[in-house]
């Protein structure tokens, strides 16, 4: 089974508030079908089955807050006997603008305090979906900055940004991360040698 996780705070306070894009991604997915209703686990998640192409899937979003999303993560996994490689969590990115999409194997937290977490459960080398919300302006604190919410300029390149998340996580799903890689990393590649020729 492959687990796909995104992170979030619950409540109504932090809805689309921009440490909440990886809840925006698993319900994107969850809404095109294949998928059952969302409910309740003991391990303080929401989670919902379904299936990409032939994969089973578990779309998961932990209700611990983010600072301790790794208890239900772990647990789930441990209930599954899910394989870290068949691991992606998909998470807010500071360091790239909205509307960027990447996709990364292992590596550290970054200060990020749900990787921080689901790596002290199941080790770091899981997928990572990174989804850009930008930097902080001067002298905002990068917590206030993350639970605020996007700006009408930005939200339709966050849309956009949701819905190519939601493709690079089937792409993980039914093609492995590699294919995943190459396919979204890339474009990050083609911009930089663009700008080359540009200068």
């Amino acid at each position: 089974m492959v687990v796909v996780v995104g992170l979030g705070n619950p409540g109504r306070e932090y809805t689309k508030t921009r440490h909440n894009i990886g809840f925006e991604v698993v319900e994107a997915l969850a809404d095109e079908g294949g998928f059952g209703a969302w409910r309740s686990t003991a391990d303080k998640a929401l989670v919902s089955k379904g299936r990409i192409g032939k994969h089973e899937v578990l779309l998961v979003k932990p209700m611990t807050f983010m600072n301790l999303s790794g208890d239900a993560v772990g647990a789930l996994m441990r209930y599954y006997k899910a394989e870290v490689s068949e691991l992606v969590v998909v998470h807010d990115e500071l360091d790239f603008d909205p509307g960027v999409v990447r996709v990364k194997l292992g590596g550290g937290h970054g200060g990020h305090n749900g990787l921080r977490s689901i790596a002290a459960h199941v080790g770091q080398d899981f997928a990572r979906i990174r989804v850009g919300i930008g930097k902080p302006p001067a002298r905002m604190q990068g917590a206030d900055f993350v639970l605020s919410s996007f700006d009408k300029g930005e939200r339709s390149l966050v849309d956009e940004a949701v819905a190519s998340a939601a493709k690079a996580v089937r792409m993980f799903v039914e093609e492995g991360v590699q294919a995943a890689m190459t396919e979204f990393n890339r474009r990050r590649e083609a911009a930089s040698v663009g700008e080359l020729k540009r200068t």
